[in-house]
């Protein structure tokens, strides 16, 4: 099974795992705040997603994938 099809979260010995290639939006914006400091809710992230930012086929968000398109369109908006 592929990160991507991975569950995000699940039953593990009564605790729930992340799985940061398929993060509910919810859940992104959870771990997204926490380790950036700033605040990130779901409207940013469904606005992103509303602008192009990539999702795995379950609308889940994959981490890296989402970070890469950030970048993209930073460096774009630079030019």
């Amino acid at each position: 099974m592929t990160p991507e099809h991975a569950p995000s979260s699940g039953p593990g010995q009564g605790m729930s795992r992340l799985n940061p290639a398929a993060l509910p939006v919810a859940d992104a914006a959870r771990v997204l705040t926490r380790l950036g400091g700033k605040p990130v809710t779901e409207d940013m992230l469904d606005a992103d997603i509303d602008a192009g930012a990539p999702t795995n086929a379950d609308g889940s968000v994959n981490l890296v994938h989402y970070a890469a398109w950030l970048v993209k369109e930073m460096s774009a908006g630079g030019d």
